[in-house]
């Protein structure tokens, strides 16, 4: 008689750059163990990426509140897991590690991090601090699967609009435009952090440009939070772009991004979700590592100037050399250059569709 598939929980609680990422370790896992069912704790705010990627079996939340904590913990017992990959090992996750029951339960062992509630764990992932440095933060990831005895067998990352969301893109975009038409391009100007954020003049001139010397189609697109931001690009540009004004689900901005020919962002968890979906991306980086977070695949365009750099004058606050998000490194990069990467990354797209 064979054994029951296993049952297996992956923590990650943030961010949305991250989940998406950790699709190649969801990916891996439906590779080794086809009949598996996969579940994923995250955070709130970022639980709508979960139900894009079909190798996740059931999207968990984590509760926002200590009445939620009961029904939760019924939750996770009956969820009978066998296996739980615990990313954050802090307070919380380790305790929901314990609540399960799994009798396999792994975590890091990182460099100079102090693993917490050890006693919590049955096995570690060991991540070198020149490992970690050096490569892309998805071989960190994949790293959890080899106390699992799971090998890597590859390390795409799938996400998949559902059929509304498909619909909601092509009523907002319109149909798929043939080749030869003009090219979709999606700039979103927003940042977590106000220090990585490229001046809104340039952002007003590149759509301009792009517009006028390149014929393309361009929509601005930010959250709540960059309103501000995204009308003050509009009201400096001469040829105002359209804008994606209204509150975007994870869902409808991935499908959106899907039906985009390029897209012009910081990093930032969209241009995850961009890359994942096959748009090429150009993207503006400040001091933050690009070995690390670049985008995966092939086709995109990463733009930073030599680190370390010199501080630029007139700055709103003091910058902080040593933390990338409080940085502003991407002020440097200038409106020739960025355009420069854009119209060749355009260029590109347009051979391809010929």
């Amino acid at each position: 008689m064979s054994a029951s598939p296993p049952r297996i929980l992956v923590i990650r609680r943030r961010y949305l750059g991250d989940i998406v990422l950790f699709g190649s370790v969801f990916r891996n896992l439906r590779l080794h163990w086809p009949s598996a069912h996969l579940a994923a704790l995250v955070e709130a705010p970022y639980a709508g990426v979960l139900p894009l990627n079909p190798d996740v079996d059931a999207p968990l939340v984590f509760p926002r509140h200590l009445g939620q904590w009961p029904a939760f913990v019924r939750t996770l017992r009956r969820g009978r897991y066998t296996h739980v990959i615990d990313s954050d090992n802090n307070d919380r996750t380790h305790l929901v590690t314990r609540l399960t029951g799994a009798p396999v339960r792994i975590t890091y062992r990182r460099e100079k991090n102090l693993v917490r509630h050890q006693r919590s764990y049955t096995g570690f992932a060991t991540v070198t601090g020149e490992f970690y440095w050096s490569h892309h933060i998805t071989e960190t990831y994949l790293a959890l699967l080899e106390p699992l005895g799971v090998p890597v067998r590859t390390r795409d990352i799938r996400l998949v609009p559902g059929a509304a969301d498909r619909a909601f893109a092509r009523a907002l975009l319109g149909a798929q435009p043939p080749a030869g038409a003009p090219r979709r391009v999606l700039v979103h100007p927003g940042s977590r952090s106000p220090f990585r954020i490229w001046p809104p003049e340039r952002f007003a001139a590149i759509c301009d440009r792009l517009q006028a010397d390149a014929g393309a189609q361009v929509w601005l697109a930010g959250g709540p939070a960059e309103h501000a931001l995204v009308s003050r690009i509009r009201s400096l540009a001469r040829r105002p772009p359209a804008v994606l004004d209204r509150p975007l689900t994870i869902g409808q901005l991935t499908a959106v991004l899907a039906g985009t020919d390029l897209f012009v962002c910081h990093d930032s968890g969209p241009m995850h979700i961009a890359a994942a979906v096959g748009t090429p991306v150009v993207a503006l980086f400040g001091s933050q590592s690009t070995v690390m977070w670049r985008p995966l695949g092939e086709g995109h365009t990463v733009l930073q100037t030599p680190l370390p750099c010199t501080c630029l004058p007139d700055l709103p606050t003091p910058c902080a050399k040593t933390d990338a998000y409080r940085s502003y490194c991407v002020r440097k990069l200038g409106e020739e250059e960025v355009f420069g990467a854009i119209a060749a990354a355009l260029e590109r797209r347009e051979v391809r569709f010929r």
